[in-house]
């Protein structure tokens, strides 16, 4: 097992070859990172990630008070940087406007905490080269136990049961776990939905399945095994209660959308796509 403090990963063992054996298919797909004092985990997840199925990892910083920037650059990142903490959604936007811009067909969004099981990549990147799905989410509760087994605090576990039975029932979606922190989206999910609308918090997540649901973009999962430990990052209860009553005014403007009581800026697409 990796020591997440001292083991060095290089990201060149991961990229695409670019030789005579590669690269393995045509699409352009690029890892996204939002970093918040990673420094001791970004090597350990991205020591499990197959190699071959990456062709480049953006980091984007947001205000880190350790060195996570250095050990970012010096495994071979792509690295843009914060200067002031703008909130995990407000990380999103950055990674993902840095995707789009980079060319990316396929981007993968993977928290740099070691929390989820980097392993799965390259099988959920190919339910989106397949035209399966537009959206792909790592699903960490299979089953209780083994949701338990891996660390999930149980009011963490409650609330996520609670509030995806509700997701899917308002959506009419089947996913079993709508707060994953693994996503793989296809590019042209991220071009037409408008998530510079959305919140710098937490509730960016909701805000951009959401949106992805109303412009009709196929949703999916894959069974993703996650960790809990000191290091890997989770917001307590407070923020999840707020992150609850959050994801619910979510679903309450979706309803309002759709039976045209209110107009809604979050579910309009983008007026052009970037390139």
């Amino acid at each position: 097992m990796i020591d997440l403090r001292r083991d060095h990963v290089h990201v060149k063992r991961i990229i695409k070859p670019n030789g005579p054996d590669g690269p393995w298919n045509s699409n352009c797909v690029i890892a996204v990172l939002p970093a918040y004092n990673a420094e001791k985990t970004l090597a350990a997840t991205l020591a499990d990630v197959p190699a071959g199925c990456i062709d480049q990892f953006i980091l984007v910083d947001d205000g880190s008070t350790d060195h996570t920037v250095e050990v970012a650059r010096d495994m071979g990142l792509t690295v843009f940087v914060h200067p002031e903490n703008r909130g995990y959604g407000g990380n999103q936007k950055t990674c993902y406007r840095e995707a789009l811009a980079a060319g990316a067909d396929i981007i993968v969004m993977i928290h740099p905490d070691y929390q989820y099981d980097t392993r799965v990549v390259a099988h959920a990147i190919g339910f989106i080269e397949l035209g399966i799905c537009d959206i792909v989410l790592g699903n960490r509760v299979r089953s209780r136990h083994e949701a338990m087994a891996g660390g999930m605090p149980l009011y963490k576990y409650v609330s996520n049961r609670f509030l995806t039975a509700v997701e899917n029932l308002a959506l009419g979606q089947n996913l079993g776990d709508f707060h994953s922190g693994f996503r793989v989206y296809r590019r042209e999910v991220l071009e037409r939905v408008s998530f510079e609308a959305n919140s710098n918090d937490f509730v960016f997540d909701t805000q951009l399945l959401v949106q992805a649901v109303r412009l009709g973009f196929r949703l999916g999962d894959v069974p993703m095994p996650v960790r809990y430990f000191p290091e890997a990052s989770s917001i307590n209860f407070k923020r999840s209660l707020h992150y609850g009553l959050g994801t619910l005014g979510v679903l309450a403007e979706y309803w309002l959308e759709r039976a045209s009581l209110r107009r809604s800026p979050l579910f309009s697409p983008r007026p052009h796509s970037c390139h």
